[in-house]
């Protein structure tokens, strides 16, 4: 399958401080890759990178089998993440302003549709709420219909039920042959949208692959919560070796048809707890694992200021 969005050792530093440490990646045709990371990890700067926006200190970049600044701006899309166009625009105003930048683009009022804003609004664009806003910008970035489409934390400030129906709108391009990359800080739109998943931290990419076996790689196994004031030393001499999280106590390994055997652990020790809930891993987990295992590699452990 034809690879649209390659990166190869990129590197990027600002003022000496590294960015980007060598990044290497790859999107084929109609893929859905997903990028996660910490803030700071360097996010916004590969995509900077990849659309051409900012050019890297090291390594190379192709996008649809040229470099980025001399690939057709009519076959790329791009929602950066801070997008602050005028205020005194209505939806129709602002995307059609986008659409005219183009010469065979989508019909404003079918792209504000698309992605569920009235294209009749007279409301300015600087009065619509945030999620209003977040879907005007992703209108604006869908008016030239792209092969590639680069969207930097698309369903910030959207409410759950507006998320939902962008993430409809991407499954539907997805559907449809458009490639997309993005960046999110919510583990449950990657796992629902991505074919592929990038973990990047502290500037690496630190593990890609499908968001199940990444899980079943990293995500550790099932457990339960048990929400309770007990300490982990009430268990010395039970069967069980319980962690102390802010959650309460996590007892791990446990499958689902074992959870009444942490019940009667507490019940047999005498102690109290408000709930109890079972888990199973998922990309929060290995988000939260190969993020601490990168940042400690590079700090040998030891807590630094950053």
């Amino acid at each position: 399958m034809e690879q649209v969005v390659v990166a190869d050792d990129v590197s990027k530093s600002y003022g000496g401080t590294p960015a980007l440490r060598g990044v290497s990646l790859s999107v084929s045709s109609g893929e859905v890759f997903a990028l996660i990371g910490p803030n700071g990890a360097g996010k916004t700067t590969l995509v900077r990178c990849l659309t051409g926006t900012t050019t890297p200190g090291g390594g190379t970049v192709s996008l649809l089998g040229e470099s980025p600044r001399e690939s057709g701006r009519e076959r790329l899309g791009l929602l950066p993440q801070s997008f602050d166009p005028p205020d005194r625009l209505t939806p129709r105003e602002l995307v059609s302003y986008y659409a005219g930048l183009y010469e065979d683009a989508k019909d404003p009022a079918d792209a504000l549709r698309e992605v569920g804003v009235d294209p009749d609004s007279e409301t300015w664009y600087g009065d619509l709420s945030g999620g209003e806003q977040r879907r005007t910008a992703v209108a604006c970035a869908l008016v030239n219909s792209p092969d590639v489409l680069f969207v930097d934390e698309p369903t910030t400030g959207v409410d759950p039920a507006g998320r939902r129906d962008l993430w409809g709108v991407f499954e539907d391009l997805a559907n449809s042959g458009t490639t997309i990359f993005l960046t999110t800080h919510y583990m449950a739109e990657a796992e629902r949208l991505a074919d592929t998943v990038g973990l990047l931290a502290d500037g690496n990419v630190v593990a890609t692959g499908d968001p199940d076996s990444l899980i079943a790689e990293y995500g550790g196994s099932s457990r339960v919560v048990v929400e309770t004031d007990a300490g982990s030393e009430a268990f010395a001499d039970t069967e069980f070796d319980p962690t102390e999280t802010e959650a309460g106590l996590v007892f791990e390994g446990v499958p689902a048809e074992d959870i009444g055997r942490v019940v009667d652990a507490f019940e047999d020790l005498g102690l109290a707890f408000d709930a109890v809930e079972w888990r199973e891993p998922d990309l929060e987990d290995v988000y939260l694992a190969l993020a601490d295992d990168a940042y400690d590699t590079r700090t040998g452990g030891e807590e630094v200021v950053r």
